[in-house]
Protein backbone atom coordinates (compact mmCIF):
# COMPACT_ATOMS: atom_id res chain seq x y z
CA UNK A 1 0.00 0.00 0.00
CA UNK A 2 1.53 3.63 -0.74
CA UNK A 3 2.14 5.76 1.92
CA UNK A 4 1.87 8.40 -0.75
CA UNK A 5 -1.31 10.81 -1.93
CA UNK A 6 -1.27 12.68 -4.63
CA UNK A 7 -3.77 15.90 -4.37
CA UNK A 8 -4.63 17.60 -7.76
CA UNK A 9 -6.21 20.86 -8.41
CA UNK A 10 -7.83 22.17 -11.54
CA UNK A 11 -8.75 25.86 -11.68
CA UNK A 12 -12.18 26.54 -13.50
CA UNK A 13 -11.88 27.37 -17.59
CA UNK A 14 -8.21 26.35 -17.29
CA UNK A 15 -6.24 23.67 -18.78
CA UNK A 16 -3.22 23.43 -15.96
CA UNK A 17 -2.92 20.81 -13.35
CA UNK A 18 -1.25 21.68 -9.80
CA UNK A 19 -0.17 18.07 -7.82
CA UNK A 20 0.54 18.25 -4.95
CA UNK A 21 2.34 14.62 -3.22
CA UNK A 22 1.62 14.30 0.10
CA UNK A 23 3.07 11.85 2.70
CA UNK A 24 0.28 9.66 4.94
CA UNK A 25 2.52 10.67 8.32
CA UNK A 26 2.61 13.96 7.44
CA UNK A 27 -1.65 14.12 6.79
CA UNK A 28 -1.90 12.71 10.10
CA UNK A 29 0.22 15.20 11.66
CA UNK A 30 -1.75 17.92 9.88
CA UNK A 31 -5.24 16.59 11.14
CA UNK A 32 -3.53 16.12 14.73
CA UNK A 33 -2.73 19.27 14.53
CA UNK A 34 -6.22 20.75 13.52
CA UNK A 35 -8.04 18.84 16.00
CA UNK A 36 -5.78 20.26 18.63
CA UNK A 37 -6.18 23.78 16.80
CA UNK A 38 -10.10 23.41 17.20
CA UNK A 39 -9.97 21.97 20.72
CA UNK A 40 -7.94 24.64 21.91
CA UNK A 41 -10.24 27.05 20.57
CA UNK A 42 -12.91 25.36 22.17
CA UNK A 43 -11.10 25.72 25.23
CA UNK A 44 -10.00 29.04 25.34
CA UNK A 45 -13.81 30.23 24.45
CA UNK A 46 -15.19 28.02 27.65
CA UNK A 47 -12.39 29.78 29.60
CA UNK A 48 -13.70 33.00 28.68
CA UNK A 49 -17.46 32.49 29.11
CA UNK A 50 -16.57 31.05 32.55
CA UNK A 51 -13.91 34.08 33.55
CA UNK A 52 -16.70 36.65 32.13
CA UNK A 53 -19.39 34.59 34.46
CA UNK A 54 -17.09 34.55 37.62
CA UNK A 55 -16.35 38.59 36.72
CA UNK A 56 -20.10 39.44 36.96
CA UNK A 57 -20.95 36.62 39.83
CA UNK A 58 -17.53 38.70 41.93
CA UNK A 59 -19.56 42.25 41.03
CA UNK A 60 -22.69 40.88 41.78
CA UNK A 61 -21.39 39.25 45.54
CA UNK A 62 -18.88 42.55 46.32
CA UNK A 63 -22.09 45.16 45.52
CA UNK A 64 -24.45 42.40 47.86
CA UNK A 65 -21.84 42.39 50.25
CA UNK A 66 -22.01 46.58 50.10
CA UNK A 67 -25.58 46.63 50.81
CA UNK A 68 -25.52 44.03 53.40
CA UNK A 69 -22.64 46.20 54.96
CA UNK A 70 -24.40 49.41 54.49
CA UNK A 71 -27.64 47.73 56.25
CA UNK A 72 -25.73 46.31 58.83
CA UNK A 73 -24.49 50.23 59.69
CA UNK A 74 -27.80 51.84 59.59
CA UNK A 75 -29.09 48.55 62.00
CA UNK A 76 -26.50 49.70 64.50
CA UNK A 77 -26.83 53.21 64.34
CA UNK A 78 -30.77 52.73 65.24
CA UNK A 79 -29.55 50.21 67.99
CA UNK A 80 -27.88 53.24 69.56
CA UNK A 81 -30.47 55.22 68.82
CA UNK A 82 -32.72 52.76 70.61
CA UNK A 83 -30.45 52.53 73.43
CA UNK A 84 -29.90 56.64 74.02
CA UNK A 85 -33.70 56.44 74.28
CA UNK A 86 -33.39 53.84 76.93
CA UNK A 87 -30.95 55.49 79.15
CA UNK A 88 -33.44 58.30 78.80
CA UNK A 89 -36.43 55.94 80.11
CA UNK A 90 -34.25 54.83 82.55
CA UNK A 91 -33.44 58.07 84.24
CA UNK A 92 -37.35 58.88 84.21
CA UNK A 93 -38.24 56.05 85.49
CA UNK A 94 -35.14 56.36 88.36
CA UNK A 95 -36.93 59.59 88.91
CA UNK A 96 -40.38 58.69 89.21
CA UNK A 97 -39.10 55.59 91.79
CA UNK A 98 -37.22 58.33 93.67
CA UNK A 99 -40.93 60.87 93.46
CA UNK A 100 -43.28 58.10 94.48
CA UNK A 101 -40.29 56.73 97.07
CA UNK A 102 -40.53 53.30 95.16
CA UNK A 103 -37.89 50.70 95.72
CA UNK A 104 -35.19 49.55 93.29
CA UNK A 105 -36.69 46.96 90.11
CA UNK A 106 -36.29 43.51 91.19
CA UNK A 107 -34.01 43.07 88.21
CA UNK A 108 -31.35 45.64 88.53
CA UNK A 109 -29.80 45.58 84.89
CA UNK A 110 -31.91 48.88 83.63
CA UNK A 111 -29.11 50.71 83.67
CA UNK A 112 -26.62 48.31 81.61
CA UNK A 113 -27.04 49.75 78.61
CA UNK A 114 -24.18 50.82 76.08
CA UNK A 115 -22.14 49.16 73.32
CA UNK A 116 -19.81 50.06 70.56
CA UNK A 117 -20.74 52.98 68.36
CA UNK A 118 -21.19 52.64 64.19
CA UNK A 119 -17.59 51.59 62.62
CA UNK A 120 -16.46 49.62 65.68
CA UNK A 121 -14.86 46.07 64.67
CA UNK A 122 -17.09 44.16 66.91
CA UNK A 123 -20.07 45.53 65.53
CA UNK A 124 -18.58 43.88 61.98
CA UNK A 125 -19.67 40.14 63.92
CA UNK A 126 -22.87 38.79 62.98
CA UNK A 127 -23.12 37.19 66.25
CA UNK A 128 -22.14 40.24 68.32
CA UNK A 129 -24.46 42.28 66.49
CA UNK A 130 -26.94 39.32 67.17
CA UNK A 131 -26.09 39.54 70.69
CA UNK A 132 -26.52 43.50 71.20
CA UNK A 133 -29.63 43.02 69.65
CA UNK A 134 -30.80 40.03 72.61
CA UNK A 135 -29.43 42.29 75.01
CA UNK A 136 -31.21 45.40 74.07
CA UNK A 137 -34.37 43.81 74.08
CA UNK A 138 -33.58 42.00 77.36
CA UNK A 139 -33.67 45.74 78.84
CA UNK A 140 -36.72 46.84 77.30
CA UNK A 141 -38.75 44.34 78.60
CA UNK A 142 -36.78 45.02 82.31
CA UNK A 143 -37.85 48.79 81.11
CA UNK A 144 -41.65 47.63 80.66
CA UNK A 145 -42.08 45.58 83.72
CA UNK A 146 -40.55 48.65 85.74
CA UNK A 147 -43.14 51.19 83.42
CA UNK A 148 -45.98 48.32 84.63
CA UNK A 149 -44.98 48.38 88.34
CA UNK A 150 -44.48 52.18 88.26
CA UNK A 151 -47.35 52.80 86.28
CA UNK A 152 -49.59 50.12 88.85
CA UNK A 153 -48.43 52.51 91.97
CA UNK A 154 -49.81 55.63 90.42
CA UNK A 155 -53.29 53.83 89.50
CA UNK A 156 -53.83 52.49 93.25
CA UNK A 157 -52.79 56.07 94.72
CA UNK A 158 -55.13 57.83 91.90
CA UNK A 159 -57.61 55.38 93.65
CA UNK A 160 -56.84 56.01 97.18
CA UNK A 161 -56.84 59.68 96.68
CA UNK A 162 -60.05 59.69 94.82
CA UNK A 163 -61.83 57.14 97.78
CA UNK A 164 -60.25 59.89 100.69
CA UNK A 165 -62.48 62.10 101.74
CA UNK A 166 -61.38 65.82 100.88
CA UNK A 167 -63.89 68.65 101.08
CA UNK A 168 -66.65 70.23 102.64
CA UNK A 169 -69.94 67.63 102.35
CA UNK A 170 -72.31 70.94 102.23
CA UNK A 171 -72.44 74.99 102.71
CA UNK A 172 -72.65 75.82 106.34
CA UNK A 173 -70.65 76.58 109.43
CA UNK A 174 -69.69 74.25 111.95
CA UNK A 175 -71.49 74.39 115.46
CA UNK A 176 -69.85 71.18 116.98
CA UNK A 177 -66.71 70.02 116.39
CA UNK A 178 -65.16 66.27 116.95
CA UNK A 179 -64.65 65.06 120.73
CA UNK A 180 -66.15 64.53 123.56
CA UNK A 181 -68.78 67.24 124.10
CA UNK A 182 -71.73 68.45 126.62
CA UNK A 183 -74.83 66.90 124.60
CA UNK A 184 -77.06 69.67 123.80
CA UNK A 185 -80.48 67.71 125.20
CA UNK A 186 -78.78 66.12 128.31
CA UNK A 187 -76.19 67.91 128.86
CA UNK A 188 -73.81 64.78 129.47
CA UNK A 189 -70.31 64.85 128.20
CA UNK A 190 -69.83 62.50 125.25
CA UNK A 191 -68.21 61.88 122.64
CA UNK A 192 -69.42 63.38 119.37
CA UNK A 193 -68.03 61.00 116.68
CA UNK A 194 -68.74 63.77 113.57
CA UNK A 195 -69.07 67.02 112.84
CA UNK A 196 -72.28 69.10 112.65
CA UNK A 197 -72.33 71.76 109.63
CA UNK A 198 -75.59 73.88 109.74
CA UNK A 199 -77.13 75.13 106.98
CA UNK A 200 -80.35 75.94 105.50
CA UNK A 201 -82.74 73.11 105.20
CA UNK A 202 -82.75 71.40 101.49
CA UNK A 203 -78.89 73.06 100.89
CA UNK A 204 -77.23 69.98 98.75
CA UNK A 205 -75.53 67.34 100.36
CA UNK A 206 -72.29 66.51 98.36
CA UNK A 207 -70.26 62.97 98.82
CA UNK A 208 -66.67 63.90 99.64
CA UNK A 209 -64.91 61.16 98.10
CA UNK A 210 -65.71 58.30 95.25
CA UNK A 211 -67.00 55.09 96.43
CA UNK A 212 -70.69 52.48 97.08
CA UNK A 213 -73.67 53.51 98.96
CA UNK A 214 -73.33 51.41 101.72
CA UNK A 215 -76.70 52.28 103.62
CA UNK A 216 -79.45 55.02 103.13
CA UNK A 217 -82.63 54.64 105.52
CA UNK A 218 -83.59 56.40 108.72
CA UNK A 219 -81.45 56.11 112.10
CA UNK A 220 -82.69 57.24 115.62
CA UNK A 221 -79.77 58.83 116.11
CA UNK A 222 -79.06 60.75 113.03
CA UNK A 223 -81.92 60.72 111.10
CA UNK A 224 -82.02 60.46 107.32
CA UNK A 225 -78.87 58.94 107.20
CA UNK A 226 -77.03 58.08 103.65
CA UNK A 227 -73.39 55.98 104.58
CA UNK A 228 -70.56 55.75 101.77
CA UNK A 229 -68.02 53.04 101.47
CA UNK A 230 -65.02 54.32 99.95
CA UNK A 231 -62.87 51.24 100.21
CA UNK A 232 -59.33 51.74 101.24
CA UNK A 233 -60.59 51.15 105.06
CA UNK A 234 -62.57 54.50 104.61
CA UNK A 235 -66.00 55.27 105.03
CA UNK A 236 -68.21 58.53 105.45
CA UNK A 237 -71.63 59.38 106.69
CA UNK A 238 -73.94 62.19 106.35
CA UNK A 239 -77.21 62.41 108.96
CA UNK A 240 -80.13 64.37 109.81
CA UNK A 241 -80.81 65.03 106.16
CA UNK A 242 -84.43 66.07 105.03
CA UNK A 243 -84.37 64.05 102.24
CA UNK A 244 -81.99 61.34 100.11
CA UNK A 245 -81.36 60.81 96.75
CA UNK A 246 -79.11 57.54 96.26
CA UNK A 247 -79.91 53.95 96.52
CA UNK A 248 -77.96 51.31 97.72
CA UNK A 249 -75.18 49.91 95.74
CA UNK A 250 -75.41 53.06 93.98
CA UNK A 251 -71.88 54.49 92.62
CA UNK A 252 -71.08 58.05 93.29
CA UNK A 253 -68.25 60.29 92.66
CA UNK A 254 -66.63 63.23 94.49
CA UNK A 255 -69.20 66.26 94.77
CA UNK A 256 -71.84 64.18 93.43
CA UNK A 257 -75.24 65.26 95.33
CA UNK A 258 -76.34 62.35 97.81
CA UNK A 259 -78.79 64.42 100.05
CA UNK A 260 -80.85 67.18 101.20
CA UNK A 261 -79.67 68.82 104.31
CA UNK A 262 -82.68 68.82 107.00
CA UNK A 263 -83.53 68.58 110.55
CA UNK A 264 -84.41 64.81 110.75
CA UNK A 265 -83.67 62.66 113.50
CA UNK A 266 -81.88 63.46 117.48
CA UNK A 267 -81.29 67.67 115.86
CA UNK A 268 -81.64 70.93 116.76
CA UNK A 269 -81.82 72.52 114.00
CA UNK A 270 -81.35 72.40 110.57
CA UNK A 271 -77.43 71.22 109.66
CA UNK A 272 -75.36 68.12 108.36
CA UNK A 273 -73.38 65.28 110.80
CA UNK A 274 -70.78 64.30 108.98
CA UNK A 275 -68.68 61.20 110.12
CA UNK A 276 -65.40 60.14 108.67
CA UNK A 277 -64.47 56.52 109.60
CA UNK A 278 -60.98 54.84 108.84
CA UNK A 279 -61.50 51.00 108.94
CA UNK A 280 -64.04 51.76 110.79
CA UNK A 281 -63.02 53.63 113.77
CA UNK A 282 -64.32 57.70 113.87
CA UNK A 283 -61.38 60.17 112.82
CA UNK A 284 -61.53 63.87 112.97
CA UNK A 285 -62.72 65.15 110.20
CA UNK A 286 -61.09 68.35 110.47
CA UNK A 287 -58.16 66.73 108.74
CA UNK A 288 -60.18 65.93 105.61
CA UNK A 289 -61.77 69.14 104.94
Amino acid sequence: MSKRFTILIIPEGSHRVRRFALRLSALKWSAAGAVCCVLLMIGLTVFAVKANFDRNEFERLREQSRIHRQEMEQLVAKLEDLRKELVVMAQNDAKMRVMNKLTKPKADLLGGVGGPAVGDEPTDNLANLQQQIDDLRRDVDLRRVSQEEVQGFLNDQRSLLGSRPTGWPVRGWVTSDFGVRRDPFDGQRRMHEGMDIATRTGTPVMATAAGIIREVGTEPGYGKLVVIDHGYGFSTAYGHNSRTLVKIGQRVKRGDVIATAGNTGRSSGPHVHYEVRLNGAPVNPNKYL
